[in-house]
C-alpha cells in the first residue's frame, strides 16, 4: 500500500517559505504595494503590459466595474497578508491600463480599504498612472484630495503626428493641458516621454524635450520606443530612427535635463533633488513588493529565499478567483544561482550602482558568488569598485546589457 502524495502548501502559507533553505538574509528589505488596474480605453500599438481596452469587454455605454474590481483587490490583498505580516509598506503605485479612467471616489476607496489592512507609512508616496484625455484631467484635484501623492502622466510626446503615430487618444492640446493641472495639483508629478519614434528628427525631439521642460516638472522618465514582443508593432514594425540618431537623441535629452536642474538617477529616470520616485527606486534597489491585481507581479523575501509571483492576467478571471481567495497563477523560489543576475538587472540601472553590503543583504548571498564578474566588469572598464560600492561608468552605463550579462549562471 502507498502514501498518499504530500499536498503543495498552498501560496500563502507563510511556513512554508519561513522554513530552512540555503541563503541567508539577515533582514528584510523595504516593502511596496503595486496594484494594476487593467483598462485602458484604446491598446496602443507598442503596449506590452496587461492592458485591456474597456470597449472589445463590454456593452455600449457600459461602466467600468469599478467596485466590483475594489472588492476583488481587498480579497486578494486580504489573502496575501499572511505573506508580510508585521511588515510596513513605504510606497503604493497604482498603475495599469489607465488607472485614470477609475474615479476619484473609487480610488478614495482603493487607499481606505489599503491604509485598512496594512501598516502604510504616514508619508508614503503613492502614485497613480494618469492620461492626459480631457476625462481624466478634471479628475486630477480629486485625486490629489484622495490620497494620491504623486502623479505619472503618460504624454509619450507633444507632437500630434507622433502621438498619432503611437496610437495615442490624446492630442497636443490636451498634453498640454495636463501638464499644466499636474502642476498645479501636485508637488511632484512625472511626465512619461518617448523618443526615437516613426518619422522623429533630432529638431522634433529636441522640441518635446524643450515642452515637457517649460512645465518645471519635478522628474521625467524618458524611454526608447522598442517593439515588444506581442505587440502590433512587432507584427507591422514602423520605420524607427536609425540607432546613431538615437544615440544622439539621448545625448541631447541628458543635455536639456541636466541645464534645467534634473539629474538622470537611473537609465530612463531624471529627478530634481528630494524627487526621486521612491517607488521606483525600491524595485531597483531589489527591495520587495507585494503586487494585487490582473496581471501584477509580486517579489518577496524571507529569512532563507526570495519568491516571486504572479497574478491571473484577464481581468473577469481575476475577480472570480480573487474573490474565492486564490488570484495566484503562478508562485516560485528564485533559484540560488540566479539571484545575482536578478539583482544586477536593477541595479545596475541606477548611477549611483549598489554597496556590497546591500547585495549580500538582498540576496543573502556571499561577496564571492559576485567576485570574478565583478573583476571582469573591472577589467572590461564597465564597473568601479570603490569604498564598498560598485558604480556603473559611462562605458558601462552604455553598455548594460552586457555588463549585466557577466552575472548570469549556465
Amino acid at each position: 500500500m502507498t502514501s498518499a502524495a504530500t499536498p503543495e502548501p498552498h501560496w500563502s502559507d507563510v511556513r512554508h517559505w519561513m522554513r530552512p533553505g540555503t541563503l541567508s538574509l539577515p533582514s528584510l528589505p523595504p516593502l511596496s504595494l503595486y496594484i494594476h488596474l487593467p483598462w485602458c480605453i484604446k491598446k496602443c500599438p507598442y503596449c506590452d503590459f496587461n492592458s485591456h481596452e474597456w470597449s472589445a469587454t463590454s456593452q455600449p455605454g457600459q461602466a467600468l466595474p469599478e467596485q466590483a474590481y475594489l472588492d476583488a483587490l481587498r480579497a486578494d490583498l486580504t489573502s496575501a497578508l499572511p505573506l508580510i505580516w508585521g511588515r510596513t509598506v513605504h510606497s503604493v503605485f497604482i498603475g495599469g491600463g489607465t488607472p485614470s479612467l477609475f474615479s476619484p471616489e473609487a480610488i478614495d476607496r482603493l487607499l481606505s480599504d489599503v491604509r485598512a489592512l496594512v501598516r502604510l507609512t504616514p508619508d508614503a508616496e503613492i502614485t497613480l498612472e494618469a492620461n492626459p484625455g480631457t476625462f481624466e484631467v478634471d479628475r486630477f484635484r480629486a485625486f490629489a484630495q484622495a490620497g494620491i501623492t504623486r502623479l505619472s502622466i503618460g504624454v509619450q510626446s507633444f507632437n500630434d503626428a507622433h502621438l498619432k503615430a503611437l496610437g495615442r487618444v490624446h492630442d497636443r492640446a490636451q498634453a498640454l493641458a495636463a501638464v499644466n493641472e499636474a502642476a498645479k495639483s501636485f508637488d511632484t508629478f512625472n511626465l512619461d516621454i518617448m523618443y526615437a519614434l516613426p518619422g522623429q528628427s533630432m529638431a522634433d525631439c529636441d522640441t518635446d524635450i524643450r515642452t515637457a521642460l517649460g512645465f518645471a516638472p519635478p522628474h521625467i522618465s524618458i524611454y526608447h520606443l522598442t517593439l515588444e514582443p506581442n505587440t502590433y508593432f512587432a507584427k507591422f514594425p514602423p520605420v524607427l530612427p536609425a540607432d546613431d540618431d538615437a544615440y544622439a537623441m539621448l545625448d541631447r535629452i541628458t543635455e536639456r535635463t541636466a541645464e534645467a536642474g534634473l539629474s538622470r538617477y537611473e537609465v530612463s529616470a531624471y529627478a530634481r533633488d528630494g524627487h526621486r520616485c521612491w517607488h521606483n527606486l525600491n524595485y531597483w534597489g531589489f527591495g520587495d513588493y507585494l503586487g494585487i491585481g490582473a496581471g501584477a507581479h509580486s517579489k518577496l523575501s524571507f529569512a532563507h529565499r526570495v519568491m516571486r509571483q504572479v497574478r491571473l492576467r484577464e481581468p473577469r478571471l481575476y475577480q472570480n478567483a480573487a474573490m474565492a481567495g486564490d488570484a495566484v497563477a503562478s508562485t516560485e523560489t528564485v533559484l540560488r544561482k540566479d539571484l545575482p543576475f536578478e539583482y544586477m538587472l536593477n541595479a545596475l540601472r541606477l548611477r549611483e550602482g549598489f554597496s556590497l553590503q546591500d547585495f549580500c543583504e538582498r540576496t543573502g548571498l556571499p561577496l564571492s558568488s559576485i567576485n570574478a564578474a565583478l573583476q571582469t566588469a573591472q577589467d572590461k572598464g564597465w564597473l568601479l569598485v570603490e569604498g564598498g560600492r560598485v558604480v556603473p561608468t559611462e562605458r558601462g552605463f552604455d553598455f548594460l546589457s552586457d555588463v549585466q550579462s557577466l552575472f548570469l549562471v549556465d
